[in-house]
Formats: C-alpha cells, structure tokens, sequence
C-alpha cells in the first residue's frame, strides 16, 4: 500500500503540471475537499483510476473517475493533449516505485484508460459546446422577443 501512496503522490504531482507555476502551488497545498476543491477532485479520482488499475479495472467506475478530471479540463479549455496527458506518466512512475506487479497487465491498462480519457474528454467538450450553442440561441430568442415589444 506504502508504494501506491507514493505512486499516487508522484501521478498527481505529474497531472497538475498543467498548471501554471503558482496555482501547482495552491492545488498542492491542502487535500481538503472545500480548501481545495481541485486538487481534492483530481486526487480523489486519481486514487480511484489506481485502484481500477491495481483491480478488475471496472470500465464504468475508471470512465466516472476520468470524467471528473476531464470535466475540470474541458471548462477550463484545455487541449486534448494537455486534457489526455496526465495517464501517460503513470507508467514511468509505477516502474520508479517497482510496483509493476501490483499493476498487472499495467500496460494495457493505461492504454485503455488513455482512450477512456480522450473519449471522455471528447464528450465534455461537445456538452459544453452544445451548453454554449443553447444559452447563444437563449440570448437571441430573448433580443427578438425584446425587438418585437
């Protein structure tokens, strides 16, 4: 158990790299849910997307897990590479902690949770567009109905 606490540890020093300098900071700091509402949600995803990893890798759970990340990536406009590239390091650091048993068929795995990320993501983005596209036409039926006054 120590290994994947520093497993999880490391995978989220790695995913919030996106981040500029100063927020990595303040997403870091505090692991508490209302203190820190991001870095609590990737955390608390990252450690269940481990245990899927480590587990049966239940596609449902690992895609719930994956969603929360993406969901936070997809409102703050990030790309597809930057939303997808927290799941590619975690090989690199399950091999550094020597863990590669505790993460059976672990390649496959990732590979199937990075397609999982990038379908997730792809998703958000179109909710949000279609959020986006529906508050427009919201805007203009209320300036036609003002117009029509």
């Amino acid at each position: 158990m120590r290994a994947s606490t520093a497993i999880l540890d490391d995978w989220f020093e790695k995913t919030i790299e996106i981040y500029p300098e100063q927020a990595r900071g303040s997403i870091s700091r505090s692991s508490e849910r209302f203190r820190n509402p991001l870095g609590f949600a990737v955390r608390e995803s990252l450690a269940k997307l481990l245990e899927e990893l480590a587990g049966e890798m239940d596609v449902a759970r690992a895609g719930n897990a994956v969603e929360e990340i993406v969901r936070l990536r997809a409102v703050q406009d990030c790309s597809a590479t930057d939303a997808v590239s927290f799941v590619f390091p975690l090989r690199q650091i399950v091999r550094e902690h020597h863990a590669e048993a505790e993460f059976a068929d672990m390649e496959r795995r990732i590979d199937q949770l990075a397609l999982l990320t990038f379908d997730r993501y792809t998703k958000c983005r179109e909710d949000l567009a279609l959020v986006r596209i529906n508050e427009a036409k919201r805007a203009l039926s209320i300036r036609q109905m003002r117009a029509d006054l």
